[in-house]
């Protein structure tokens, strides 16, 4: 396999499972180096910890932090050690795939559920592109990548707070699109199709979800993340740069009836 990436480093927020895990894995097998900052408990660091030795064992470097990423401090903190690792090199992706929101029906929720889940699913990219800018860690010609869902545009029952942030994730991802520009600078969201993964086996309902996605996909198949990541993949390649402030649907077809 080439690997056309290995002069570079992907950012990647919420890289521990589901679509982030695969991209990280797909970016490491084409040699792109890793700092991945995830949110788990200690239960889950056992299982996590195997993931990203077997990321390790493909011979690329690999920082992890498992902090909040909403937290100014940390995220200085984590900007300083990469930077340290990285020498002249530069964050050629920013990733941003935070799944970390409030799943309460309406009339539950409250301006603190929004604010949360917005600040994490949404405003967060904002506060890492920006810091990254300022200290002048993207590459010449960058990629901030985020994953958006059907939510932003659709109203589905728990998903008020997650809708809320996903429309705000597309907004802030084609200002960044427009006004990082002059940076050399690409932003794009993907909207994948429904994928069978932790995140989404929280939502009620779930279940009924994942069938009526199945029966209406034109292949009668759900979106892997493996899918996704090979699109995160294609849009980090040179031949992607004149994609910019798209929303992407990567989904197999299931968006077109």
């Amino acid at each position: 396999m080439v690997k056309e990436f290995s002069s570079y480093w992907a950012l990647i927020l919420g890289g521990s499972s589901g679509l982030g895990l695969a991209s990280a894995r797909k970016l490491a097998a084409h040699g792109m180096n890793l700092c991945i900052v995830h949110r788990n408990t200690r239960v889950e660091l056992a299982g996590i910890g195997r993931q990203f030795e077997e990321i390790r064992a493909m011979g690329v470097q690999l920082l992890t932090f498992n902090t909040d990423v909403l937290n100014a401090e940390k995220r200085a903190e984590v900007l300083q050690q990469l930077q340290t690792a990285m020498g002249e090199s530069r964050i050629r992706c920013l990733l941003h795939s935070i799944a970390r929101g409030n799943l309460k029906a309406l009339p539950h929720l409250d301006a603190d559920d929004f604010n949360t889940t917005i600040g994490n699913m949404g405003v967060s990219l904002y506060e890492w592109a920006v810091d990254i800018l300022h200290r002048q860690l993207f590459a010449s010609d960058a990629r901030i990548l985020s994953f958006t869902s059907d939510g932003s545009y659709k109203a589905m029952e728990h998903y008020a707070a997650v809708s809320a942030a996903k429309a705000a994730l597309e907004s802030i991802t084609r200002s960044i699109a427009l006004e990082f520009a002059p940076h050399g600078i690409r932003a794009n969201c993907i909207r994948a199709g429904v994928t069978d993964t932790a995140s989404l086996r929280k939502i009620p309902g779930s279940s009924a979800l994942l069938e009526y996605s199945r029966e209406k996909n034109p292949f009668r198949q759900l979106t892997t993340p493996e899918d996704v990541a090979n699109v995160v993949y294609l849009l980090c390649r040179d031949e992607a740069a004149w994609i910019n402030g798209a929303i992407i649907p990567v989904d197999g077809g299931t968006h077109i009836h």
